[in-house]
């Protein structure tokens, strides 16, 4: 049952629901569904624009319940010598343009700009309610530890930019952001250390910032930590080295999920592995990663339910959960399984809860599907790859699948590759090919669907129509990640994922 999937959490250098019926068939119903007013969020004149999914930074708000949508898009500006490629160069690294944080709100794109210039590279990364964004912006500092641009956490408020600082290091990051204001991530104190996650050189920290303060989270006993997410609560979930000692498996310190809450730091453990790492939690604390079992040979996902760790590969009726994408305050977890065993496809879009994994169904002439993230009327989104390698972004909702390139107004400019998000007003976020292109690495853009009769300010509307986005002019003041492979990769690599998850930044001395 395991076979193709023998890959465990190296970290060498540490990587960055309602009841529901079962889907029996994926089938696209056309009339039981609606249509959409489709936008295309072009680029600030480079190739290629983006979300970024829900589990890249452990936020699901990368569109918020009032349609405002955030993310990053390539400008057509070279890099410097000194581009930090944490932020730089898209979601892959393989854009060599500098990039910038953007927000689609009341019908505009709009580049937010940066702490020192349009030279200088950002990324928005989640908006919560308010209206408030969270990101990571360069602040045209040369580090003299790396030789590369400093990086630094950042929100953005009334298109205004606010530098979160430091915990008294070169760089800073943001992941998430919650609508009470407070902002997680990672931020480098001024302690040398030779274990340094992303090589990033003195102590790396997990931080929560709230109101104009940076706070230390501290660590399960080792020198470095970094959060994931942070939920509406204020707890925040992350992983950290658990001692100061090299293990023979790594030549690092062990590493451990943690929970974050009141003050206290839990340890959550692993699955019986060295390494474990978490990649998102609920607003009830639940918390969702992967984790090497012993021997450090395999890495499942897990759950942890708030008393004990849930192997979602071994633990699970129904079929063997693979990855582990999204969560929601019911506790359904989103992402693909393996369902061979019950005559279906090895590695399809799958919903697990209570102990049970739901094939979400994946058309029988296509390789393999995978579901990025749901909201909590059990609508999720995610993707189809057909044998030859072609993507298709789709929706599961009241029982069945829907093509979303079906539901396209005419003329729409972009063939819709993959769904990463979706908000409570069933607004979908993703990336889409325009003509000429066929790779997501390079040349995608950002797409939103608005469902039709609504607009942007979530009013109802009487038409939908094929809406190119306006953009506002640059501010020339005021990231890996989970990759979205091109199509003709996807067969080969979409199994391979398994190597590499979770996807986070590069190193912070990484250049282009």
């Amino acid at each position: 049952m395991r076979q193709g999937r023998r890959f465990a959490i190296a970290l060498t250098v540490p990587v960055a629901v309602l009841a529901m019926p079962a889907i029996v068939a994926a089938q696209d119903h056309s009339a039981n569904h609606r249509q959409y007013k489709a936008v295309d969020l072009g680029t600030f004149g480079g190739p290629q624009s983006y979300l970024n999914p829900a589990s890249t930074y452990g936020s699901p708000n990368q569109i918020n319940d009032r349609g405002t949508a955030v993310g990053g898009s390539d400008t057509s500006i070279p890099p410097t010598p000194t581009s930090n490629g944490f932020i730089c160069f898209g979601p892959t690294g393989l854009v060599p343009f500098v990039n910038h944080a953007f927000e689609r709100r009341n019908g505009v794109v709009t580049d937010l700009g940066t702490l020192a210039g349009p030279e200088n590279c950002s990324v928005a990364t989640s908006v919560n309610e308010g209206g408030r964004i969270a990101g990571t912006s360069e602040n045209g500092v040369v580090d003299p530890i790396l030789g590369v641009t400093e990086v630094r956490a950042v929100v953005w408020n009334h298109g205004q930019i606010q530098d979160l600082g430091t915990l008294g290091g070169n760089h800073s990051a943001a992941c998430c952001s919650n609508d009470r204001g407070q902002v997680a991530g990672l931020a480098l104190n001024s302690i040398p250390d030779p274990f340094a996650f992303f090589g990033a050189g003195t102590e790396v920290r997990a931080f929560r910032w709230q109101e104009g303060r940076m706070n230390d989270l501290g660590t399960l006993g080792g020198p470095d930590a970094l959060a994931t997410g942070v939920n509406q609560r204020g707890h925040v979930a992350g992983y950290s080295y658990t001692s100061y000692t090299p293990n023979p498996t790594t030549g690092l310190p062990t590493v451990d999920p943690f929970l974050w809450k009141d003050g206290t730091m839990t340890d959550l453990g692993t699955l019986g592995g060295t390494n474990g790492v978490s990649l998102g939690l609920n607003n009830r604390g639940q918390v969702f990663g992967f984790s090497n079992l012993a021997g450090d040979q395999v890495a499942d996902p897990f759950l942890w339910d708030g008393e004990k760790l849930i192997d979602l590969y071994a633990e699970t009726s129904g079929g063997n959960i693979w990855t582990a994408d999204a969560i929601d305050d019911a506790g359904r977890v989103v992402g693909a399984a393996d369902f061979s065993a019950a005559g279906g496809f090895s590695y399809a879009a799958a919903l697990w809860k209570n102990g049970k994994a739901i094939d979400l169904g994946t058309p029988k002439d296509d390789c393999c599907s995978e579901a990025f993230a749901i909201n909590s009327a059990g609508q999720i989104v995610g993707v189809v790859v057909s044998n030859a390698g072609e993507q298709r972004a789709v929706l599961w909702e009241e029982g069945s699948m829907v093509e979303l390139n079906s539901k396209l107004p005419p003329g729409f400019p972009l063939r819709l590759a993959v769904a990463f998000a979706i908000n409570e007003r069933g607004e979908i976020g993703g990336s889409g090919l325009p003509a000429g292109c066929d790779d997501n690495d390079t040349c995608s853009h950002a797409f939103l669907l608005i469902p039709d009769g609504q607009d942007d300010d979530g009013d109802l509307e009487d038409s939908a129509v094929a809406t190119p986005s306006a953009v506002a002019d640059a501010d020339p003041r005021p990231t890996t990640i989970r990759e979205t492979p091109s199509a003709q990769k996807m067969v080969a690599r979409i199994r391979d994922r398994m190597a590499r998850r979770p996807q986070r930044p590069g190193s912070l001395s990484s250049q282009h």
